[in-house]
């Protein structure tokens, strides 16, 4: 399980099933830039296209299968029906605080602001009921369809010219992210780093003989968050809270 997310997060995703300029089915394509990714496949069945340091690669996605890949992996979920996948995200708090970058095209992530624009969506309003769900689908498939524009030219370039052509695309993603990584620090060192440092402090008080925190030992539990699912990069997301 070498790579495997640490730190975790979890949602559950039902990716999108929209048709996209090459006839496929699924969600947009992005990449993360300091965090791993896991799926767990629940139901249904597609494909995961990547753009990696091995090149072009496409991953067959069943019910039961276990698949993940590390930082800098361009990836695009398609769906054959009814795709349904519990998702692992390693830094738990970082990918929802900007951690992904889509593929948009080369034009559009050398402006920040041009990029800004293109990933943003329309804030839900429940109140206004299956109008405002409507343009919000519309907005996340217009998204979905600028990544993939990029990501169909990347892909070309990758099939051409080898992994050296997706220098350019991490040049600007982190670029992008760059204003962000202060912020991002301090979400680490509260959440992965301090659960890390603690794992290393009970070590060292099992080698001494000691177990004062097992008796810390507790539960606790989380809540799933209302319908609708909110749109998220790839799909339609089932999110949780912590109860109370």
């Amino acid at each position: 399980m070498h790579g495997f997310p640490g730190a975790t997060a979890v949602s559950q995703l039902r990716v999108y099933d929209w048709p996209a300029a090459d006839g496929l089915r699924g969600g947009s394509p992005h990449l993360h830039t300091v965090s791993a990714e896991g799926y767990v496949v629940l139901a249904g069945s597609g494909v995961l296209q990547t753009l990696s340091g091995e090149g072009y690669g496409e991953h067959p996605l069943a019910e039961g299968t276990v698949l993940w890949f590390t930082p800098g992996t361009v990836h695009r979920l398609v769906t054959n029906g009814d795709l349904e996948i519990l998702v692992v995200m390693q830094n738990a708090g970082l990918p929802e605080a900007g951690d992904a970058v889509l593929t948009f095209p080369p034009e559009v992530l050398a402006d920040p602001a041009a990029y800004a624009r293109a990933a943003a969506l329309p804030a839900a309003d429940l109140e206004a009921g299956p109008r405002n769900e409507e343009v919000v689908a519309a907005a996340a498939m217009a998204r979905r369809d600028l990544a993939i524009e990029g990501f169909l030219r990347l892909r070309d370039r990758v099939l051409a010219d080898g992994p050296v052509a997706l220098h350019e695309l991490y040049a600007a993603a982190a670029s992008l992210v760059a204003g962000r990584v202060a912020e991002w620090k301090q979400r680490w060192r509260a959440g992965a780093l301090a659960q890390a440092e603690a794992t290393g402090a009970q070590l060292e008080a099992l080698a001494a003989g000691r177990c004062d925190h097992l008796a810390q030992s507790t539960v606790r539990r989380a809540e799933s968050v209302p319908p609708p699912r909110r749109y998220g990069m790839c799909g339609r997301l089932q999110t949780w809270r912590p109860a109370g």
